[in-house]
């Protein structure tokens, strides 16, 4: 049985209940970072997966990954711009929030809440082409981590709604990290006592298995920059 199917069966009254909470945070009150000390920026945007919900700030996986790409020598500075409860539209919202970061990087994680409330597939795939727009009309890279849906919605919902990151990546042509919970989702060991949201373990896989695909966008970065 697959982790993400097991994880309907066992937690979805908990996830209905967590992982929707709608007091959505204040978007975090950061200057820009300056590019005289980094070679780029990145900013990790998403919800409650990326904000690091239930685990220290040292814990969550923005603040792993500017550890793991400095010890690989990667001078690249990381801003954690998650905020729990949001949605693909909340994010929409904030996007100029996020463009006045000067991002040279935007790793997206967004789209479970508004599945977890059932929110039209529809809306929530033309949401994430609209970031993806704004964010490719001003040449930023972007890492698309995609989602997987809870299969007590229906098969109809579902099978919709985990065809939409796929679908997008192919259409914009932005590097895709197929499940950003993949090894970690329904594995009680590597999540907090809610059952969904990560733990200082689980956060370590996540960012593990996310650093090839953001050395990537790092040097799709580089590429455009020496071609400039």
């Amino acid at each position: 049985m697959k982790p993400y199917i097991l994880l309907c069966i066992m937690l979805c009254p908990l996830l209905l209940f967590t992982a929707c909470d709608t007091s959505s945070e204040p978007a975090p009150k950061t200057q820009p970072a300056t590019k005289k000390k980094y070679e780029g920026i990145i900013v990790a945007l998403g919800d409650s997966l990326t904000a690091g919900l239930g685990v220290e700030q040292e814990e969550n996986y923005p603040t792993l990954l500017q550890q793991k790409l400095t010890e690989q020598g990667y001078s690249f500075k990381v801003i954690n711009a998650g905020v729990s409860g949001e949605t693909s539209s909340g994010t929409l919202s904030r996007l100029n929030w996020i463009l006045s970061q000067n991002p040279d990087i935007v790793i997206l994680e967004i789209g479970a809440n508004d599945g977890l409330r059932g929110i039209d597939p529809a809306l929530v795939e033309n949401n994430i082409a609209d970031i993806l727009q704004k964010l490719q009309e001003k040449e930023i890279e972007v890492v698309l981590a995609g989602m997987q849906m809870v299969w007590n919605l229906g098969e109809q919902y579902t099978t919709s709604f985990n065809a939409i990151y796929p679908r997008l990546a192919d259409q914009f042509g932005v590097i895709f990290m197929p499940f950003f919970l993949e090894s970690v989702a329904a594995e009680p060991k590597l999540n907090t006592a809610d059952g969904i949201h990560p733990n200082a373990e689980g956060y370590s896989i996540i960012t593990d298995n996310l650093v090839p695909y953001v050395t990537q966008a790092i040097e799709r970065f580089r590429k455009k920059d020496d071609s400039e």
